[in-house]
């Protein structure tokens, strides 16, 4: 039951039932002792994997996870932004990259970049004052050293942005742009709304994966900067809802 409800990430009781030919009392049973271990989370008329629920990890965990794939992302999509543009910058790894690429850009000048990620603002503090950094303000959260609201929605209300670049952790042609953490999730949708042009970054191993919090759906994007790994028909996909694809050599 266990292998089944972390495959399709959410399993009725009914389904239970006759998928293992038990009564919906034995289903519910087997999925409240599965509960009690923390291995799934009950709901209304079933049950989600914890895995799909998303557990978020430190910025220190997973900064060199598919490492080399996220400085071609963050490289790519460093390469869009043009001189004289306001970009926001998300938090997230993937984006860091980007930011370090923005930094390795001499030439790049008269730019503005608004983000609401402490570690992000200090990698682009050495390009003051060929660039502006603009530190969003908020509630701190440790785990991606990122700043949320209630301040970031009252700074974001202000801008009109060139471009955002976005971080994310799943991509998905059908659920759109996700994220793990509810908060976060809620800062994205601002970051998003405060952008004419709108760039998600996600390393291939995020496309085609779907998590709790929705931050939009895909006639919300412009472009998606991913990576070599990406799945080919996952990326068709998405280019097939009018979204470029960017895949990073």
């Amino acid at each position: 039951m266990l292998d089944l409800i972390r495959a399709e990430e959410f399993v009725s009781v009914a389904e239970l039932g006759d998928r293992f030919g038990v009564s919906q009392v034995t289903a519910r049973t087997d999925l409240h002792e599965l509960a009690e271990r923390g291995l799934v989370r009950r709901i209304r008329g079933g049950a989600i994997s914890r895995m799909a629920l998303g557990h978020e990890q430190a910025f220190e965990e997973t900064q060199l996870r598919d490492h080399d794939e996220k400085v071609a992302v963050g490289r790519a999509a460093a390469a869009l932004v043009s001189e004289g543009e306001t970009v926001i910058l998300d938090v997230g790894t993937t984006t860091t990259q980007a930011a370090r690429a923005l930094a390795e850009r001499p030439s790049l000048r008269d730019v503005t970049v608004l983000t609401s990620g402490l570690n992000i603002a200090l990698e682009l503090e050495s390009t003051i004052p060929r660039l502006s950094v603009v530190v969003l303000g908020g509630t701190l959260r440790p785990m991606q050293h990122s700043l949320v609201d209630p301040l970031a929605a009252l700074a974001l209300a202000h801008v009109n942005a060139h471009t955002v670049l976005l971080g994310c952790n799943g991509v998905d042609p059908v659920g759109g742009v996700t994220n793990v953490n509810l908060p976060e999730a809620d800062v994205k949708r601002r970051l998003i709304a405060a952008a004419r042009r709108r760039v998600v970054l996600a390393d291939g191993s995020k496309l085609g994966t779907m998590h709790m919090a929705r931050v939009c759906h895909l006639d919300e994007v412009d472009v998606v900067v991913t990576g070599a790994s990406a799945d080919p028909e996952v990326v068709e996909a998405i280019r097939e809802n009018a979204v470029e694809v960017v895949v990073a050599a």
